[in-house]
């Protein structure tokens, strides 16, 4: 049991263990078990209701052979009980030689508790399907465990490449497999619109896809495109599927639709909700900060209202709902005179704070479908946001600070070491990356919660996510190398509170990421196979440091009217 990520709040190992049987029966309130067989689908657990003793006497009497060729009992089932006292995500799971027993605070919990029962069977238990000559068994003991972050996340970017259903689907397993429970989809970028929409449909007929990819590796690289077209989106029917598919692993996916900035592919598709009406637009091929900035007049509102009523209806839930926020170029805004007149009649004395206003405009909007805003931190260096949204300091922790002591929640999320689309080693052998480098020790290393807040400034941070930008992430092989094993330690970090145990646990984990068939980055570098080679996707170390963009945008966040920080 010490090999567990990530690391139980308790555990208390006996001696013997229990072995499942084909088809061993789980009973118990049916949202309590429905978890705990999805977790343990290699078992192919057989489902007793409450007080249905005859089915789990069934297994219990059923014959099981011994070595000998003679017959025994099958020992009992898995019991699963509700106990609402344990808090959200909680349970208690304790196993003997004779039956394994969970309690759980909710129907997370149940799952977790499968979880953690499927990390301590064989590795093995990660396949798809039973493989012959498996002994499923595990240890005697007690486990009590609860969370320490209500948040613990991953943000997938689909936007500048797109991720097929099947990657993100995937990707929720893992999540939920790490105990990992919010999926952020950045859905939209100047590079792409990932979403139907009905009301819109020149969104995903024009703005979903592009001509062309860049192949410029750095800032100052040669220019260059691949001259093949990219592109893709999902149907509000995936969306459902996506929804539906991550409540059951208790996943929260939190869709973002990043405005007013990052727009090229809306405006693409609806010119006149452009600020500058006299330049033609296209989805952008190329990564970087475009100055395309969507208007911000009522026809803009009543625009995005119609296109998140689209999203939230089709999600089903949307608890939290991300409007971005980051990275604007207000120049247009301030040429316009239509946009300075309407930024007058508000009351509001310049574009930065026409830009405070329409965020929590569309935060308004949200809150009418029960949806709390999330942003990027320039929407909060800009003020007066609505005081339940939710933060993301992708700029530094002191940003977090300022936020958390005006009253707002946030999601630690800063570049480093947070943003795994930075490489796992300065070296010429890792694959092209944005720069170097965030390795898993300085993920470990991280503080989640600054030891400078007070108490009730400290009860404002939710947790953490990791960011996958995939500017430099073209595919699921890819996607896989640069979320793992650096995940592993975030979920440790979120779930546990700090790193303890992680380094020795973590070579029993990868056997078990080796069975599920991810492509993880090996402790010791990259395989051959997965090396940037000398093309175009070779990695030049040295050239960006995530240590010196770090100092750059804590430096420009320290200035509360920046609204153009360049991280391209």
């Amino acid at each position: 049991m010490s090999d567990l990520i990530p690391r139980p709040r308790l555990v208390d190992q006996g001696s013997g263990s229990f072995e499942f049987v084909p088809r061993a029966v789980v009973s118990g309130p049916s949202d309590l078990v429905d978890g705990v067989r999805l977790a343990l689908a290699v078992l192919d657990l057989r489902y007793a209701a409450p007080g249905a003793g005859s089915v789990a006497d069934e297994a219990r009497e059923a014959p099981r052979s011994t070595s000998g060729g003679a017959s025994e009992p099958l020992s009992g089932a898995i019991t699963v009980e509700r106990d609402e006292g344990l808090g959200p995500e909680s349970y208690a799971l304790t196993v003997t030689s004779e039956a394994v027993r969970i309690t759980a605070g909710d129907a997370a919990g149940a799952l977790y508790a499968g979880q953690t029962l499927r990390q301590l069977l064989p590795p093995e238990a990660f396949r798809s399907t039973a493989v012959p000559g498996v002994r499923w068994t595990v240890p005697c003991g007690r486990v009590e465990d609860s969370p320490r972050f209500p948040w613990r996340g991953a943000h997938l970017d689909v936007a500048r490449h797109f991720m097929p259903k099947r990657e993100v689907l995937r990707m929720i397993d893992l999540l939920a497999a790490h105990k990992l429970n919010r999926l952020h989809l950045h859905l939209v970028d100047d590079q792409g619109w990932r979403v139907e929409s009905r009301a819109y449909p020149l969104l995903h007929e024009v703005g979903s896809h592009r001509a062309q990819t860049t192949t410029k590796p750095y800032r100052e690289g040669p220019e260059g495109f691949d001259g093949t077209p990219h592109g893709g989106y999902y149907t509000l029917a995936d969306l459902a599927e996506i929804a539906a598919y991550a409540r059951a692993r208790a996943v929260t996916v939190v869709p973002e639709i990043d405005v007013p900035g990052h727009a090229s592919a809306i405006v693409a598709a609806y010119p006149h909700l452009g600020a500058d009406r006299s330049k033609p637009v296209e989805v952008l091929d190329r990564w970087g900060i475009s100055p395309v900035i969507m208007s911000p007049l009522p026809e803009t509102v009543d625009f995005l209202a119609t296109v998140f009523s689209e999203v939230i209806e089709a999600l089903g839930s949307v608890p939290y709902f991300h409007i971005g926020g980051d990275e604007c170029v207000l120049d247009d805004w301030a040429a316009s005179e239509e946009i300075t007149a309407y930024q007058r009649s508000l009351g509001l004395d310049a574009p930065a704070d026409l830009h405070a206003w329409f965020l929590r405009r569309l935060a308004d909007v949200l809150a009418e479908h029960g949806s709390r805003a999330v942003v990027w931190d320039e929407a909060f260096v800009s003020g007066r946001l609505r005081e339940d949204t939710i933060v993301m300091p992708w700029r530094g922790m002191p940003v977090g600070r300022r936020a958390v002591a005006a009253g707002h929640d946030i999601v630690a999320t800063p570049v480093f070491p947070l943003y795994f689309d930075y490489a796992e080693a300065s070296s010429s052998e890792e694959p092209l990356a944005i720069g170097d480098a965030t390795t898993l020790d300085d993920v470990l290393a991280f503080e989640t919660v600054p030891g400078s807040l007070t108490p009730e400034e400290a009860s404002r941070v939710l947790g953490a996510q990791f960011q996958l930008w995939t500017e430099r992430i073209p595919d699921g092989r890819a996607l896989d190398y640069r979320a793992w094993p650096r995940g592993c330690a975030l979920a440790q970090l979120t779930w546990s509170g700090d790193a303890d145990g992680f380094t020795t646990a973590l070579p029993a984990h990868l056997a078990r990421l080796d069975a599920y068939g991810v492509e993880y980055r090996p402790l010791a570098g990259p395989h051959p196979w997965q090396r940037g080679g000398t093309g175009l996707r070779a990695h030049h170390p040295g050239e960006v440091k995530v240590r010196d963009i770090m100092r750059h945008v804590e430096e420009l966040a320290h200035d509360a009217d920046s609204t153009r920080p360049s991280l391209a």
